[in-house]
Protein backbone atom coordinates (compact mmCIF):
# COMPACT_ATOMS: atom_id res chain seq x y z
CA UNK A 1 0.00 0.00 0.00
CA UNK A 2 2.73 2.35 0.46
CA UNK A 3 4.51 1.47 -2.55
CA UNK A 4 1.32 2.15 -4.01
CA UNK A 5 1.01 5.85 -2.55
CA UNK A 6 4.53 6.83 -3.35
CA UNK A 7 4.14 5.42 -6.81
CA UNK A 8 0.86 7.47 -6.65
CA UNK A 9 2.39 11.03 -5.21
CA UNK A 10 5.63 10.16 -7.72
CA UNK A 11 3.44 10.36 -10.91
CA UNK A 12 0.70 13.07 -9.96
CA UNK A 13 4.63 15.24 -9.02
CA UNK A 14 6.02 14.50 -12.48
CA UNK A 15 2.63 15.15 -14.23
CA UNK A 16 2.25 18.73 -12.45
CA UNK A 17 6.45 19.48 -13.06
CA UNK A 18 5.37 18.44 -16.83
CA UNK A 19 2.52 20.82 -16.70
CA UNK A 20 4.68 23.75 -15.08
CA UNK A 21 7.54 23.31 -18.06
CA UNK A 22 4.78 23.70 -20.68
CA UNK A 23 2.83 26.80 -19.26
CA UNK A 24 6.47 28.34 -18.79
CA UNK A 25 8.16 27.71 -22.12
CA UNK A 26 4.71 28.69 -23.87
CA UNK A 27 4.80 32.24 -21.82
CA UNK A 28 8.80 32.38 -22.75
CA UNK A 29 7.87 31.64 -26.67
CA UNK A 30 4.47 34.07 -26.71
CA UNK A 31 7.01 36.53 -25.26
CA UNK A 32 9.34 36.39 -28.21
CA UNK A 33 6.62 36.07 -30.57
CA UNK A 34 5.63 39.54 -29.63
CA UNK A 35 9.12 41.23 -31.44
CA UNK A 36 8.89 39.92 -34.90
CA UNK A 37 4.61 40.75 -34.85
CA UNK A 38 6.10 44.51 -33.89
CA UNK A 39 8.80 44.56 -36.30
CA UNK A 40 6.14 43.05 -39.28
CA UNK A 41 3.79 45.83 -38.20
CA UNK A 42 6.52 48.65 -38.26
CA UNK A 43 7.70 47.47 -41.49
CA UNK A 44 3.78 47.28 -42.68
CA UNK A 45 3.42 51.16 -41.58
CA UNK A 46 6.80 52.45 -43.04
CA UNK A 47 6.41 51.20 -45.87
CA UNK A 48 2.70 50.40 -46.55
CA UNK A 49 3.53 47.16 -48.59
CA UNK A 50 0.03 45.56 -47.29
CA UNK A 51 -1.99 49.07 -48.58
CA UNK A 52 -3.17 47.95 -51.75
CA UNK A 53 -4.32 44.68 -50.19
CA UNK A 54 -8.44 45.73 -49.50
CA UNK A 55 -11.51 44.04 -49.44
CA UNK A 56 -11.73 41.11 -50.80
CA UNK A 57 -7.79 40.34 -51.58
CA UNK A 58 -7.13 41.54 -48.37
CA UNK A 59 -8.54 38.63 -46.86
CA UNK A 60 -7.76 36.57 -49.87
CA UNK A 61 -4.19 37.02 -48.68
CA UNK A 62 -4.58 36.92 -45.31
CA UNK A 63 -6.83 34.15 -45.00
CA UNK A 64 -3.87 32.20 -47.57
CA UNK A 65 -1.15 32.81 -45.23
CA UNK A 66 -2.42 32.42 -42.11
CA UNK A 67 -3.66 28.96 -42.75
CA UNK A 68 -0.36 27.66 -44.81
CA UNK A 69 1.67 28.93 -41.74
CA UNK A 70 -0.59 27.23 -38.95
CA UNK A 71 -0.21 23.64 -41.67
CA UNK A 72 3.29 24.15 -41.42
CA UNK A 73 3.35 24.81 -37.46
CA UNK A 74 1.34 21.80 -36.92
CA UNK A 75 3.61 19.80 -38.83
CA UNK A 76 7.51 21.33 -37.61
CA UNK A 77 5.69 21.57 -33.64
CA UNK A 78 7.66 18.64 -32.29
CA UNK A 79 10.77 19.49 -34.48
CA UNK A 80 13.83 22.09 -34.35
CA UNK A 81 11.61 24.04 -37.19
CA UNK A 82 8.84 24.78 -34.52
CA UNK A 83 9.76 27.75 -33.22
CA UNK A 84 11.37 29.23 -36.22
CA UNK A 85 8.49 28.78 -38.20
CA UNK A 86 5.82 30.24 -35.34
CA UNK A 87 7.91 33.61 -35.15
CA UNK A 88 7.90 33.79 -39.19
CA UNK A 89 3.69 33.23 -39.09
CA UNK A 90 4.05 36.46 -36.05
CA UNK A 91 5.59 38.32 -38.30
CA UNK A 92 3.17 37.85 -41.12
CA UNK A 93 0.01 38.17 -38.68
CA UNK A 94 2.30 41.28 -38.19
CA UNK A 95 2.34 42.57 -41.04
CA UNK A 96 -1.42 42.14 -41.97
CA UNK A 97 -2.40 43.76 -39.07
CA UNK A 98 -0.41 47.19 -40.55
CA UNK A 99 -2.83 48.43 -42.46
CA UNK A 100 -5.61 48.78 -39.39
CA UNK A 101 -2.71 50.00 -37.45
CA UNK A 102 -1.78 52.61 -40.23
CA UNK A 103 -5.32 53.70 -40.37
CA UNK A 104 -5.79 54.13 -36.55
CA UNK A 105 -2.48 56.47 -36.52
CA UNK A 106 -3.99 58.43 -39.16
CA UNK A 107 -6.52 60.26 -36.27
CA UNK A 108 -5.22 63.02 -34.16
CA UNK A 109 -5.05 60.32 -30.95
CA UNK A 110 -3.61 57.20 -32.99
CA UNK A 111 -0.46 56.42 -31.02
CA UNK A 112 -2.66 56.63 -27.78
CA UNK A 113 -5.35 54.55 -29.19
CA UNK A 114 -2.80 51.77 -30.60
CA UNK A 115 -1.57 52.20 -26.78
CA UNK A 116 -5.01 51.67 -25.11
CA UNK A 117 -5.78 48.64 -27.14
CA UNK A 118 -2.66 46.96 -26.25
CA UNK A 119 -3.11 47.82 -22.80
CA UNK A 120 -6.73 46.70 -22.84
CA UNK A 121 -5.36 42.96 -24.44
CA UNK A 122 -2.85 42.79 -21.49
CA UNK A 123 -5.08 43.47 -19.12
CA UNK A 124 -7.80 40.68 -20.24
CA UNK A 125 -4.81 38.23 -20.70
CA UNK A 126 -4.24 38.82 -16.95
CA UNK A 127 -7.64 38.46 -16.13
CA UNK A 128 -8.02 35.19 -17.77
CA UNK A 129 -4.59 34.08 -16.84
CA UNK A 130 -5.86 34.43 -13.30
CA UNK A 131 -9.09 32.69 -13.71
CA UNK A 132 -7.44 29.96 -15.36
CA UNK A 133 -5.44 29.19 -11.87
CA UNK A 134 -8.63 29.76 -9.79
CA UNK A 135 -11.22 27.66 -11.30
CA UNK A 136 -11.16 24.27 -10.48
CA UNK A 137 -14.10 22.66 -12.65
CA UNK A 138 -13.40 21.33 -15.83
CA UNK A 139 -13.99 23.49 -18.95
CA UNK A 140 -13.54 21.93 -21.51
CA UNK A 141 -17.24 21.51 -23.16
CA UNK A 142 -16.41 25.56 -23.98
CA UNK A 143 -14.25 24.45 -26.90
CA UNK A 144 -17.54 23.32 -29.55
CA UNK A 145 -19.34 26.48 -28.34
CA UNK A 146 -16.54 29.09 -28.70
CA UNK A 147 -15.56 27.46 -32.43
CA UNK A 148 -19.28 28.02 -33.72
CA UNK A 149 -19.11 30.88 -32.54
CA UNK A 150 -15.78 31.78 -34.26
CA UNK A 151 -17.14 30.06 -37.22
CA UNK A 152 -19.95 32.44 -37.20
CA UNK A 153 -17.88 35.26 -36.63
CA UNK A 154 -15.94 34.57 -39.54
CA UNK A 155 -18.91 34.44 -41.60
CA UNK A 156 -19.91 37.57 -41.02
CA UNK A 157 -16.40 39.09 -41.12
CA UNK A 158 -16.56 37.82 -44.65
CA UNK A 159 -19.88 39.53 -45.20
CA UNK A 160 -18.88 42.66 -43.89
CA UNK A 161 -15.89 43.10 -45.99
CA UNK A 162 -18.16 43.48 -48.99
CA UNK A 163 -20.95 45.14 -47.12
CA UNK A 164 -18.41 47.67 -46.00
CA UNK A 165 -20.82 48.92 -42.97
CA UNK A 166 -19.33 50.45 -39.64
CA UNK A 167 -21.89 49.14 -37.54
CA UNK A 168 -21.27 45.93 -39.01
CA UNK A 169 -17.57 46.12 -37.96
CA UNK A 170 -18.46 47.51 -34.37
CA UNK A 171 -20.92 44.27 -33.92
CA UNK A 172 -18.18 41.63 -35.02
CA UNK A 173 -15.75 43.97 -32.93
CA UNK A 174 -17.31 43.64 -29.59
CA UNK A 175 -18.36 39.73 -30.36
CA UNK A 176 -15.23 39.10 -31.03
CA UNK A 177 -13.85 40.51 -28.08
CA UNK A 178 -16.07 38.08 -25.95
CA UNK A 179 -15.42 34.96 -28.13
CA UNK A 180 -11.80 35.31 -27.91
CA UNK A 181 -11.15 36.42 -24.13
CA UNK A 182 -13.41 33.39 -23.62
CA UNK A 183 -11.24 31.10 -25.90
CA UNK A 184 -7.82 32.68 -24.15
CA UNK A 185 -9.61 31.39 -20.45
CA UNK A 186 -10.02 28.27 -22.30
CA UNK A 187 -6.55 27.85 -23.93
CA UNK A 188 -4.86 28.10 -21.20
CA UNK A 189 -6.60 25.86 -18.90
CA UNK A 190 -6.11 23.35 -21.76
CA UNK A 191 -2.20 23.48 -20.94
CA UNK A 192 -2.54 23.89 -17.23
CA UNK A 193 -5.19 21.21 -17.10
CA UNK A 194 -2.56 18.92 -19.27
CA UNK A 195 -4.90 18.51 -22.18
CA UNK A 196 -2.46 20.13 -24.10
CA UNK A 197 1.28 19.42 -23.76
CA UNK A 198 3.04 20.64 -26.61
CA UNK A 199 4.17 24.63 -26.01
CA UNK A 200 4.42 25.60 -29.89
CA UNK A 201 0.95 24.34 -30.34
CA UNK A 202 -0.77 26.03 -26.78
CA UNK A 203 1.52 29.73 -28.18
CA UNK A 204 0.07 29.79 -31.30
CA UNK A 205 -3.61 29.46 -30.01
CA UNK A 206 -3.38 31.83 -26.95
CA UNK A 207 -1.17 34.09 -29.63
CA UNK A 208 -4.59 33.64 -31.95
CA UNK A 209 -6.80 34.57 -29.12
CA UNK A 210 -4.96 37.65 -28.27
CA UNK A 211 -3.96 39.05 -31.84
CA UNK A 212 -7.93 38.64 -32.12
CA UNK A 213 -8.67 40.76 -28.98
CA UNK A 214 -5.98 43.47 -29.89
CA UNK A 215 -7.18 43.80 -33.68
CA UNK A 216 -11.40 43.83 -32.39
CA UNK A 217 -10.39 46.68 -29.94
CA UNK A 218 -8.07 48.62 -32.02
CA UNK A 219 -11.28 48.73 -34.44
CA UNK A 220 -13.57 50.02 -32.04
CA UNK A 221 -11.30 52.32 -30.39
CA UNK A 222 -10.79 53.68 -34.34
CA UNK A 223 -14.78 53.75 -34.57
CA UNK A 224 -15.64 55.09 -31.47
CA UNK A 225 -12.78 57.02 -30.21
CA UNK A 226 -10.79 58.30 -33.33
CA UNK A 227 -10.33 62.21 -33.48
CA UNK A 228 -9.46 63.68 -36.85
CA UNK A 229 -7.64 67.16 -37.16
Amino acid sequence: MIDNVQSINYGTLSSSAERNRVMRNTYWLLALSLVPTVLGAWLGVATGITRALGGGLGMVVFLGGAFGFMFAINKTKNSAAGVPVLLAFTFFMGLMLSGMIASVLGFKNGPSLVMTAFGGTAGIFFVMASLSTIIKRDISGMGKWLFWGAMVLMVGSLINVFVGSTAGMAVISTLAIAIFSAYLLYDLKQVIDGGETNYISATLVIYLDLFNIFQSLLALLGIFGGERD
